[in-house]
């Protein structure tokens, strides 16, 4: 396949954006009737006007280095909603004065000393598909993106004890590629899995597309191997220890802040063969909630378990009979399940509609596309995640909707939820907002829509992420998340590994 645009100021591919007419026609045939909208279409920016970079590359590896403004502008941000509406509107105020695309992880090294001694920051990123400021630093020193996708070699795939090792720098579908002549599979699919790298999944702990475990890359690591700026941490390689606090916990979900993961040893599994459906009708949201907490603590464990609240529902899986659905998927031997599954849906008044749920897998993938056109338009959309305990669920639910109805511009939005991962003790709830904007105020509007839901995550038992990481927009309820000696412990860490804070400071600490 051929080399494909990615977009510098959007999601994927850049063709396959929807241009100024599919806009146009997204609004009069989507949004007209349930959203006011003006009906103009924010054009797409070209070149990028940036300040001129204040860091000179070493001459000894400038071939590593990047300062064209194409470059640094694509490494400035992730691509949450606040993020794609600066870049559309060409507010790239502190791009990175550089990017450095190491090949070797002696590059690397190099790259880490070099900065420490230049007094710049250093940011690493993989496919830059962060949603939460992961990847984009916000104080005064000159930094440099270390863009890690040369490192992209597949090392060993150990067919005897079911593992890969692999660089930091590979992204989901070749991974995936080169297990499969083996006919294995990492099973990690998150919604960013062609736009993501391995390196990306470690550093901020993502969820995968399965509902049920495995399903966190936690559940892969074998191994790891960081490099840090006062040198190079290595687990060992092991199936299981007990050998103290497990050393690959301290780097998983510390999103370059303490160290660059430049390599993983990941268990793999065969790939699966059989395969089940259904979609599952309710007429009662919170029945619907009540067969999915059944479900899961009698021990099934779907691979989809989606509870699609009714707009939800209407607007990514087509149903227009205004009931909740449940996108119910087993697979490998599990998939004998489904009809006890299936059992416990008619208990508490679901019924079946189909046996198929390709619909919301389409629009699943194409989602974050027509988030870009909608923010063209003019609309706010956005996503918050959360995980919290079954018997906190029905109030942080309904205080999400309403702290979003209350910050909204004329408190109009529209708030949907899904069930993203299950758990036996409680379920990830996943909430899309969606409301009209004013031309400028965007960024604004959301951040004090997104401080009011996540105060109501938080003050009904939340956790402020799920699955997409702390990164700069979610410290200060992460803060309060963990205890104040946590808190020290982590500045130790970083204080060890780290001295000159130089790793994406501002992250975590």
């Amino acid at each position: 396949m051929g080399y494909r645009e990615r977009s510098w100021w959007g999601w994927g591919h850049a063709d396959e954006a929807l241009d100024d007419a599919a806009c146009r026609r997204l609004a009069e045939r989507a949004l007209r009737p349930w959203l006011p909208i003006d009906g103009s279409v924010i054009p797409l920016p070209f070149d990028p006007l940036l300040p001129p970079p204040r860091l000179i590359p070493p001459s000894i590896m400038a071939e590593a280095f990047l300062a064209d403004s194409m470059s640094r502008a694509a490494h400035a941000y992730g691509k949450a909603f606040r993020d794609v509406v600066r870049a559309l509107h060409g507010e790239l105020p502190n791009p990175p004065d550089l990017v450095c695309l190491p090949r070797t992880v002696h590059d690397i090294v190099a790259a880490l000393d070099w900065a420490e001694a230049a007094g710049a920051a250093v940011v690493p990123y993989g496919g830059g598909s962060s949603v939460v400021g992961g990847v984009e630093y916000r104080g005064e020193r000159p930094w440099v993106s270390l863009d890690l996708s040369r490192l992209n070699r597949i090392a060993e795939i150990d067919e005897v004890n079911r593992a890969v090792r692999v660089q930091a720098g590979v992204f989901g579908p070749a991974l995936e590629e080169a297990l499969r002549p083996h006919d294995l599979t990492l099973r990690h699919f998150p919604q960013s899995f062609e736009f993501s790298t391995v390196g990306g999944w470690l550093a901020t702990r993502s969820g995968g597309h399965f509902a049920t475990g495995p399903t966190r890359i936690d559940d892969f690591v074998e191994a790891l191997r960081v490099v840090t700026p006062q040198g190079p941490v290595e687990s060992p390689r092991l199936p299981a220890t007990g050998a103290g606090p497990d050393p690959n916990g301290l780097f998983l979900g510390s999103e370059g802040a303490l160290g660059v993961i430049v390599e993983a040893w990941l268990r793999v599994q065969r790939r699966p063969t059989l395969k089940s459906s259904a979609a599952v009708g309710f007429p009662v949201y919170s029945h619907g909630v009540a067969a999915v907490k059944e479900i899961v603590q009698a021990g099934l464990r779907p691979a989809n378990c989606r509870l699609l609240d009714p707009v939800e529902a209407m607007l990514n899986a087509g149903a227009t009979d205004g009931q909740a659905r449940l996108m119910l998927g087993f697979e490998g031997p599990d998939a004998v399940l489904l009809p006890g599954a299936l059992e416990i849906c008619r208990d508490h008044g679901g019924t079946e509609t189909e046996r198929s749920s390709g619909s919301f897998r389409d629009a699943f993938l194409k989602a974050p596309y027509t988030r870009d056109a909608l923010v063209r338009l003019g609309l706010i959309v956005e996503t918050v995640e959360t995980a919290c305990t079954w018997s906190h669920f029905e109030a942080l639910h309904a205080d999400v909707l309403a702290a979003a109805q209350r910050a909204a511009p004329a408190r109009v939005a529209v708030v949907t939820c899904r069930f993203t991962h299950v758990y036996p003790d409680g379920p990830a709830p996943y909430f899309t907002i969606i409301t009209p904007g004013r031309r400028g105020a965007e960024v604004a509007i959301w951040d004090e829509i997104k401080a009011a839901v996540s105060d109501a995550i938080t003050s009904n038992g939340g956790t402020i992420t799920h699955h997409h990481a702390v990164g700069r927009d979610h410290r200060p309820w992460y803060d309060g998340e963990r205890s104040p000696l946590f808190h020290d412990a982590l500045r130790a860490a970083k204080r060890t590994l780290d001295p000159r804070g130089i790793l994406n400071p501002g992250v975590l600490v």
